[in-house]
């Protein structure tokens, strides 16, 4: 079990609990309308974020200092818990390189890193990662969405299809969407579109929940492609598409486990507060704990191999549950109009339920977990 009494992440850990607190100011406001007022982006620990998640030459003068923030996958998922237990909400409404700057950043070369970073650093601009489609969820391995070549090859592609749960796409300044040159895996490749572009539209779904995140669907009309916009020329061919998107989604399913924890932990501790001196949180406390101390190893796994399959999904599967399981105690622990009298509870309980649907579902999880074990029984 990893323990971090001994290292900077303690640090870490506790300047991100204190600046996390900020965030729940804003989380009802944003809730109410999540494409309105943008003066929350002026939090100093939302501006903490989007620097650990831009490389340091991209950095401008005015972005503070990360404090370790940006030190690997651990270091994410240390800050990202705490800051969750503010608001998840608050944190998905976000500027900044999020899932899209991972792609960029595994899959770009130095020309198309820098045009990525540069269409965000004012700090108010957002960008969007088109994977999901309406009829296969994130199967890559079913996308239907083309990138059919011009007919003379220096001119590109035009980008055909659909996508579904796009996170911040209306409002993204950048897009990086996936689809296929052609029918075998290796014909997957991501492109970077710089917003607006004629044939990509947008629209925000109705959300119940984490409304924060604007998820839209997106139609691609056609959408022109210039060839030095699609990702990952400069690798080899079995390095463009899949093992990309794979080391992408490790990462950001960690990402999305420390949301799901961190709103738990932010639910277990607003009960608390209710209630000072009730002894009723322990178990649950102790459970949390637990999940925290899973999803530190799994970050520390996913630091030694950036491959490895099982720690991020084992991890998102269990805390995702976990965190469904701690919003019903704290709901019935605070009585029968607990969701009436507490706005910030009831939101929370309708956020949590987002979480199953971000980077993969739990019988997807499960799916990533079991090809894991077998692969490893397989090789002599």
């Amino acid at each position: 079990m990893l323990n971090l009494s001994d290292t900077p992440l303690r640090e870490l850990r506790d300047v991100c609990r204190e600046a996390g607190r900020e965030l729940r100011r804003h989380a009802l406001a944003v809730d109410a309308d999540p494409g309105g007022c943008t003066t929350y982006l002026d939090s100093a620990v939302l501006a903490l974020m989007r620097a650990a998640t831009t490389p340091k030459e991209f950095r401008t003068p005015d972005m503070p200092d990360d404090r370790g923030f940006a030190d690997g996958c651990l270091s994410r998922v240390v800050a990202g818990v705490e800051i969750a237990r503010g608001d998840a909400g608050v944190v998905a409404a976000n500027t900044g390189a999020s899932l899209a700057g991972a792609a960029v950043d595994t899959l770009g070369d130095d020309t198309q890193r820098a045009l990525f970073y540069s269409a965000i650093a004012d700090g108010r601009s957002w960008t969007c990662f088109g994977m999901t489609e309406p009829d296969h969820g994130s199967d890559a391995t079913a996308m239907e969405t083309r990138l059919d070549a011009l007919p003379d090859p220096a001119d590109g592609y035009l980008l055909t299809g659909a996508k579904r749960y796009v996170g911040n796409a209306s409002r993204a300044s950048v897009a990086v969407v996936f689809g296929r040159t052609g029918r075998s895996p290796l014909s997957i490749r991501a492109a970077l579109i710089p917003l607006p572009a004629p044939g990509f539209t947008a629209e925000p779904l109705d959300m119940i929940g984490l409304r924060g995140a604007r998820i839209c669907r997106l139609a691609l009309d056609g959408v022109h492609v210039p060839r030095e916009m699609l990702l990952g020329a400069h690798l080899p061919a079995s390095r463009r598409g899949l093992w990309g998107v794979g080391r992408t989604f490790n990462a950001m399913r960690l990402q999305v486990a420390a949301l799901a924890l961190g709103t738990a932990l932010g639910t277990r501790d607003y009960v608390v507060e209710q209630r000072p001196g009730w002894d009723g949180h322990l178990t649950v406390s102790a459970r949390l704990d637990a999940a925290r101390h899973l999803l530190y190893d799994a970050a520390a796994a996913v630091d030694q191999d950036p491959d490895t399959r099982r720690p991020p999904s084992a991890a998102k599967l269990h805390v995702t549950d976990l965190a469904v399981r701690t919003a019903h105690w704290a709901a019935r622990s605070l009585g029968p109009a607990a969701l009436l009298e507490h706005p910030l509870l009831e939101k929370w309980c309708r956020d949590v339920r987002a979480f199953e649907f971000m980077d993969g579902t739990s019988n997807m999880q499960r799916l990533h977990i079991t090809s894991d074990i077998t692969s490893r029984r397989a090789t002599p």
